[in-house]
């Protein structure tokens, strides 16, 4: 395991806490819809249940994920030290299960509420999720673990 040299801190330096930009996105919506609804979802379509298997698929990807977290010794938190490259569980699949939990989440939201504002608002939140969480994380990974982190970004997706 390499260590992060120099005065480089040992955090990603993410611009937001993906939870804070997921609420916001939201809550967003929420407002958006409540504005100026915009229904997308066909008449036939349950969007309750079809919306709610989506979002407790996300969910459940999430909380698997940070589980793995859990029991491999290291942060979730952004902002503190990453101690290991966690190669089990969701993270054989995905490099950011997490992540892509939280857009499933935002998907279900938006057919349970039959709001195309979530649905628009899901663009700029991979946007900021993209580049201003995990393009950053990838950065900081490839700094303190080298080629381990390389291999590892090799074997497995970004997303799916």
């Amino acid at each position: 395991m390499n260590e992060t040299t120099g005065n480089a801190p040992d955090r990603s330096g993410a611009v937001v806490h993906p939870p804070i930009a997921w609420v916001l996105a939201v809550g967003g919506g929420l407002v958006l819809d409540r504005l100026y609804p915009l229904p997308f979802v066909p008449a036939m379509v349950p969007d309750a249940l079809v919306g709610g298997v989506v979002f407790l698929t996300g969910l459940a990807l999430l909380i698997w994920a940070a589980m793995t977290f859990g029991r491999a010794g290291t942060e979730i938190q952004i902002n503190r030290p990453t101690s290991t490259i966690v190669e089990v569980g969701p993270y054989r699949f995905t490099r950011n299960p997490i992540y892509t939990g939280m857009f499933l989440g935002l998907i279900g939201f938006s057919i349970v509420f039959d709001s195309l504002w979530l649905l628009i608002l899901l663009v700029p939140f991979y946007l900021v999720i993209r580049y201003g969480v995990v393009a950053r994380e990838e950065a900081y990974l490839e700094r303190k673990f080298g080629d381990v982190y390389r291999d590892y970004k090799t074997r497995v997706r970004r997303w799916l």
